[in-house]
């Protein structure tokens, strides 16, 4: 299974391709030759292993974030309980 993450990217350097994201307040390095010639800093990205692999809406981006702080927290809970 591929998970895709939604991420605000921070930084671009377009000489390398590279450039920092912020995903889920984790700010990490990402490679954005995928999508290059469509991003600007601000934008959202799905970006899995650390390649942004697509842009995406706002929207949409803050959706799937809160389903996986959803998926997040009832994990948390089943570990919690004894599960």
């Amino acid at each position: 299974m591929c998970l895709a993450i939604p991420s605000k990217i921070v930084r671009i350097d377009r000489d390398t391709c590279m450039g920092e994201i912020d995903t889920m307040g984790v700010t990490r390095e990402a490679n954005f030759s995928l999508v290059d010639d469509e991003i600007t800093v601000g934008d959202w990205v799905l970006v899995h292993v650390g390649l942004a692999i697509s842009r995406i809406d706002a929207d949409e981006a803050q959706k799937t974030l809160a389903m996986y702080r959803e998926i997040i927290e009832l994990q948390d809970g089943a570990l919690n309980a004894g599960g």
